[in-house]
């Protein structure tokens, strides 16, 4: 039943004009892009563009654990409050 209904609505011209033309969705199309360009510039400055498969898994292992590490820590201290 969601199926159908969600299948009406996208399907819908008016309704996905008056989506489109709304300023929540102008504004976040606005925000995606301003985004995706910065991120491109730090790539740029970092030289992130040019990097290796290696060292990109490198750098996402070294990500990956230092996630974990804040996690534990954040666990320990809610620990030691209660």
């Amino acid at each position: 039943m969601i199926r159908v209904i969600l299948r009406y609505l996208a399907n819908n011209e008016q309704l996905i004009q008056r989506l489109a033309d709304s300023y929540p969705m102008r504004r976040a199309a606005q925000l995606l892009v301003s985004a995706y360009y910065r991120s491109r510039a730090i790539a740029q400055e970092q030289k992130l563009v040019e990097m290796t498969p290696e060292k990109f898994k490198q750098m996402m292992n070294a990500f990956q654990s230092n996630v974990k590490q804040e996690l534990k820590a954040a666990k320990n201290d809610l620990k030691k409050r209660k």
